[in-house]
């Protein structure tokens, strides 16, 4: 649908007989209120009695920030506090599907040097500062304020409250640091409450004033000035028995809760808005590993009441962290450090000029994973074992896994001596063994082959030949 068709949308026969059946007109004034806490908008409309009756209530899809008014700009909060909508602030071309326009900053916000500018009410489900609403439901709220303007309202009241200000919820937020600025509009929320009208709101002294009226003995209008003294005024008495009663009632009740030691909301850091239950409810979750092996848990795009975009701006609670998984799929490489295995001397056969006797000693040599056998009374040789496991451990990991792979040697098979074509490649030490001396216990590392009880695979291991090597091309001859 184009922007065009989207604002001109009309009610759905569903909505009209709502209205019809609440005793209200078409075109009749709106008010609304939004619920940062439980994450819902209320729709009020005037009946054909004169009073404001609830139509709708619509859950939020998505508000960001945190309980409490917008400060400056970029904070990400959503604001608090009572503003005026005209059909100017209605945007039928809005890259959310429509929206309009709060008026933040108000005078009030702008008393207190507050920044900030196009604070929406808008569709899509995804909000930075705003509070975002479905596509259908923006549609219909949209379609609701349009035929009030239409029926002769020249602009609409959008009350902003952290959460319904009753006196529960006043008392299990009374240590907030917010909590003066929620006592001062939850005076303009109480004259609704009992009156069931819009209420008139003022400001002077940098504080919200609500049904203000002029004395009977004053000479000149009022006139408000939100960083000035705030005139002389009275309560209007045309809703002050009414409310003052009601006031009386919420302050003895939240007394009572306050001395009942109710319990207290404990405080959000790092919690970045909410979302309504249902939408929440209608996300479904899936678990991701992220590049360190930490399991979170995504929401995924589903229906909600009102379709959700495909890429859902969920809030931050919905992102949680688990231990790591234990690691199934990498094979385990063991630690550089020379171990004593006991293992069989085997005999060792050299050629003159330390070339092997035959094509099957070359490759003895090429699949030997063992360095030649060292004495614990000769220390060069034992540097020598040592120097070599390090300069392989810097190459890759390819090598170990080679060698789980190699074939073990059996006592009665002949070991060749490195042959001096390989000496560049991987350097071997001068032979110091002689036949005349008893064997002595094999020095093993990382990279030895492991003992043959193994089959000669490391626990967890994969055997690995990398292409391309002379061993990949002899194995396949084999």
């Amino acid at each position: 649908m184009t922007p065009a068709g989207r604002s001109q949308a009309p009610l759905s026969e569903k909505t009209l007989a709502e209205i019809q059946s609440k005793n209200m007109e078409k075109d009749s004034p709106i008010l609304v209120r939004l619920f940062k806490e439980e994450a819902e908008m209320e729709v009020w409309k005037k009946t054909r009695d004169g009073e404001f009756a609830l139509l709708k209530t619509y859950p939020v899809c998505r508000w960001s920030g945190d309980l409490g008014p917008k400060i400056k700009e970029g904070d990400r909060q959503a604001p608090e506090g009572f503003y005026t909508i005209t059909p100017g602030q209605m945007n039928p071309n809005s890259n959310y599907y429509l929206a309009f326009n709060t008026g933040y900053p108000n005078s009030f916000d702008r008393a207190w040097n507050r920044t900030g500018s196009e604070l929406m009410v808008h569709g899509d489900c995804s909000s930075r500062g705003c509070y975002a609403m479905t596509d259908e439901q923006m549609q219909e709220i949209y379609a609701l304020a349009r035929e009030s303007f239409f029926g002769g309202q020249k602009d609409f009241q959008f009350e902003a409250f952290p959460f319904r200000m009753t006196a529960l919820n006043m008392a299990r937020h009374r240590n907030n640091p917010n909590f003066a600025f929620w006592k001062m509009i939850k005076e303009g929320y109480d004259h609704f409450e009992a009156t069931h009208q819009q209420p008139k709101v003022a400001v002077c002294e940098k504080r919200y004033v609500f049904d203000p009226a002029q004395p009977a003995d004053a000479s000149k209008p009022l006139k408000f000035d939100a960083r000035g003294k705030c005139p002389s005024f009275q309560l209007d008495p045309a809703v002050a028995d009414v409310v003052l009663d009601h006031q009386r009632h919420e302050q003895v009740e939240m007394a009572s809760y306050i001395a009942r030691d109710v319990a207290v909301v404990p405080s959000r850091n790092g919690i970045d808005g909410g979302m309504n239950p249902v939408f929440e409810a209608k996300l479904a979750t899936h678990t991701n590993f992220d590049n360190n092996g930490r399991v979170y848990q995504v929401a995924g795009s589903s229906q909600a009441p009102g379709a959700l975009p495909r890429t859902p701006n969920p809030p931050a609670p919905t992102v949680t962290w688990q231990d790591s998984p234990p690691q199934t799929s990498e094979p385990t490489v063991l630690a550089s450090v020379p171990m004593p295995q006991p293992a069989p001397q085997a005999k060792v056969g050299e050629a003159p000029h330390g070339q092997p006797k035959s094509i099957g000693g070359l490759i003895g040599t090429l699949f030997a994973s063992s360095p030649p056998v060292a004495k614990p009374a000769e220390p060069p040789e034992s540097q020598a074992i040592a120097l070599r496991g390090s300069q392989r451990e810097k190459k890759h990991v390819a090598p170990v896994r080679a060698a789980a792979a190699a074939p073990q040697r059996k006592p009665h098979e002949t070991v060749p001596t490195q042959p001096k074509a390989w000496a560049s490649a991987a350097p071997a030490p001068a032979q110091t063994t002689k036949k005349d001396k008893p064997p002595q216990p094999e020095l093993r590392t990382a990279y030895s082959a492991p003992p043959a009880s193994n089959n000669g695979v490391l626990p967890g291991a994969q055997p690995v030949v990398p292409a391309g090597t002379f061993e990949s091309r002899w194995t396949a001859l084999r």
